[in-house]
């Protein structure tokens, strides 16, 4: 692995340094898009019970005591449940975009490696073969051993970059779609959470 690395010249370190950073940022994404870490089930039933009993001041201490995003977001609205629905929506909307952007956070890295390799590839693949032409201009054609340091240097870093970004692109779109779907979930509970308050106000006036 090490000849392998060395024979691949210098463009072989950052296209390993960007592989590292796709596989923990790949990984510390998966963590944190756990489902029942963003939208509880328990919690989520617990909630609609409350209010629908109409138990407002319950139903705010227990998002309160979950750390979830849906429970952030659903809190942002129960606070602002005096204040009139328009701005219940309001903040749930406000909290709603800054759990997306949280959850959306550092997936765009694995695109921008994605792109990257390939062309850091490419430069490898460029320099090996300036190298080979160089060994060319010095050697001549007959004697192949002075050319084989260079087309193994091009041919190493293309196939290298190119092992790294299409992996990455495919851990991208995972985390992206899985992303999209939390958020998704997360903006449905949200209109169940305004249709409960809202019939709750109605019913109260």
């Amino acid at each position: 692995m090490i000849d392998l690395i060395m024979r691949g010249g210098i463009f072989m370190y950052p296209i390993i340094l960007c592989s590292i950073i796709a596989l923990a940022v790949f990984l510390e994404r998966l963590w944190v898009l756990r489902r029942k870490y963003i939208i509880p089930e328990e919690f989520i039933l617990n909630i609609r019970d409350l209010l629908e009993k109409q138990k407002i001041s319950e139903a705010i201490f227990l998002c309160q005591s979950d750390s979830s995003s849906i429970a952030k977001i659903f809190l942002a609205g129960l606070k602002s449940t005096q204040k009139g629905m328009w701005l219940v929506k309001e903040a749930i909307e406000q909290r709603g975009s800054r759990e997306a952007t949280i959850l959306e956070k550092n997936v765009g890295i694995l695109s921008t490696i994605a792109n990257i390799t390939p062309l850091l590839g490419l430069l490898g693949t460029v320099s090996g073969m300036i190298k080979t032409f160089n060994a060319i201009s010095v050697h001549g054609i007959g004697n192949p051993a002075p050319l084989a340091g260079g087309i193994a240097e091009a041919l190493i870093t293309t196939a290298t970059g190119l092992c790294v970004a299409i992996p990455t692109l495919v851990c991208y779109r995972f985390l992206r779609d899985k992303a999209n779907t939390l958020i998704f979930e997360m903006e449905e509970n949200s209109i169940r959470l305004v249709d409960l308050m809202e019939s709750y106000s109605d019913s109260g006036s």
